[in-house]
């Protein structure tokens, strides 16, 4: 089959043939056929190859019209010229997984908060495009992406040992630290959601990393917080007791971090951490006892009220420093955004791990490892147990969904009767009285003190009572 130019006597679209000049044109000749079609010739040996090439000619401007009006129903896109030019202009143009993959990056950004470009990139960059980006997305298969996934357990599970290694003293500190099942898996959600696009583009036939086959199995997560109110209280007086230590410091007045009212707002408002280090004094309503947090949809922005002891701790730190509307609440001693590993690490952490040292002093529990969501879970547990609805603590959470909110949040916390005194009286704004407990020797004589102690000392002899009624 060859292509050439019309000639004058090939003017309507048909099958001809093509003497040569000096053929008889009797009998069985061995004259070419020519395909006249759209205008090009097409040159065949026998009349049934032409007659095929006729059919194909055909075939082919019907898919290119389909192609053009964006119709391939019940045709096979394979089979469509138009659509195997696209294809190979693709293939070479885009080329490998990381070009498509930057591409389909700038293509949505703009969609997304800046938390989420941060940490798509650093999915990318730091795993997905070291692993998968040389590779043309037609490379990649179900095999492929297999391998990454045990490559990326083994990976951790080898930096487990070197940080158990250095923690013990044997070798030098491991640059990166292991990855989690859910962590993994979120890399291969973000591979998956790329290559949907690739899918749609006709650049591969089928997703390899869709389904839940190409997921690492993730343990069922252990949801800690603050059961009693005696832990709540512990946990407090530790971020207040690293205040006073902070003190001294010779640039204490920019540079101290107000841990007390960080974990306060953690436990008592219910925060992400997120929206905790972007809160500005703008979002703080001291005037109506309220604060604003601004998250993603479909949360949205939403008001918390502000129980007592919180309105206390934060018009305490407003009085102090004295700041603008734009300043960070918690910002920096530069006056920019607080880091979130700020956050865990030298107030939560520190913090908890100071209570655990009064705690085991005291021979009590233990407070269980804490995270930010944590304290959100420990708002909420304290919510549900002064009394709110379930409606009031998904408005303040930010949640959507309700069996969610009761699932997660509605734990009963276990309290005495005294724990629920000292509860009530920590909401309603006594945290320092609260605080004499843990030997500030100082406020105990305060007259909130007596009334509290007078009505645990109630509590306790009601208690007494009652069981000398039940005795027989």
């Amino acid at each position: 089959m060859a292509h050439g130019k019309l000639e004058s006597v090939e003017k309507h679209p048909g099958v001809y043939r093509r003497h040569v000049k000096d053929c008889s044109r009797h009998g069985r000749c061995q004259c070419a056929y020519v395909l006249v079609y759209n205008g090009r010739t097409q040159t065949f040996r026998t009349l049934a190859e032409a007659d095929e090439g006729k059919r194909l000619a055909q075939r082919h401007a019907k898919l290119t019209k389909a192609h053009a009006i964006g119709h391939h129903r019940g045709v096979p896109e394979a089979e469509c010229p138009e659509c195997e030019r696209e294809r190979a202009a693709r293939e070479s143009a885009g080329g490998t997984f990381e070009s498509f993959a930057t591409a389909w990056y700038a293509e949505h950004e703009h969609e997304w908060e800046q938390r989420t470009r941060t940490d798509y990139s650093w999915r990318l960059n730091s795993h997905l495009l070291p692993w998968f980006g040389s590779r043309r997305p037609s490379e990649i298969d179900v095999d492929f992406v297999d391998r990454y996934k045990s490559h990326k357990l083994a990976e951790s599970a080898g930096l487990r040992k070197e940080w158990d290694a250095w923690r013990a003293g044997r070798g030098e500190k491991p640059k990166a630290r292991p990855l989690g099942p859910r962590t993994i898996n979120m890399t291969l959600i973000l591979l998956s959601a790329i290559l949907d696009a690739a899918e749609e583009r006709k650049l591969i036939e089928r997703n390899p990393a869709s389904g839940k086959r190409r997921r690492v199995k993730e343990r069922k997560p252990k949801r800690t917080q603050l059961d009693t109110a005696t832990a709540i209280e512990a946990l407090l007086s530790a971020a207040g007791e690293l205040d006073s230590e902070a003190q001294g410091h010779p640039q204490m007045k920019v540079r101290l971090l107000p841990r007390r009212a960080i974990v306060a707002t953690l436990l008592l408002s219910g925060p992400r951490i997120g929206e905790l280090v972007d809160d500005r004094w703008a979002d703080v309503d001291l005037a109506n006892g309220r604060i604003q947090f601004d998250s993603d949809p479909p949360a949205g922005c939403r008001w918390v009220r502000l129980l007592p002891a919180l309105h206390d701790e934060l018009a305490t730190l407003r009085a102090q420093r004295d700041p603008s509307p734009d300043d960070y609440v918690f910002g920096t001693a530069r006056g920019g955004k607080q880091s979130e590993s700020n956050i865990r690490n030298r107030v939560l952490s520190k913090a908890v791990e100071r209570a655990n040292e009064r705690l085991a002093r005291a021979r009590q529990s233990p407070l269980p490892h804490l995270t930010p969501h944590g304290c959100r879970r420990t708002f909420a547990s304290i919510r549900y147990a002064l009394g709110a609805s379930p409606a009031e603590v998904m408005a303040e959470l930010g949640h959507t969904d309700p069996s969610l909110a009761l699932a997660v949040y509605a734990q009963a916390m276990r309290m005495s009767d005294e724990e629920k005194v000292r509860l009530r009286a920590l909401v309603d704004g006594t945290l320092d009285a609260l605080g004499s407990r843990w030997g500030q020797d100082d406020v105990r004589e305060s007259p909130q003190i007596a009334t509290i102690e007078s009505e645990v000392a109630s509590g306790r002899k009601v208690a007494r009572s009652r069981r000398k009624v039940d005795q027989p």
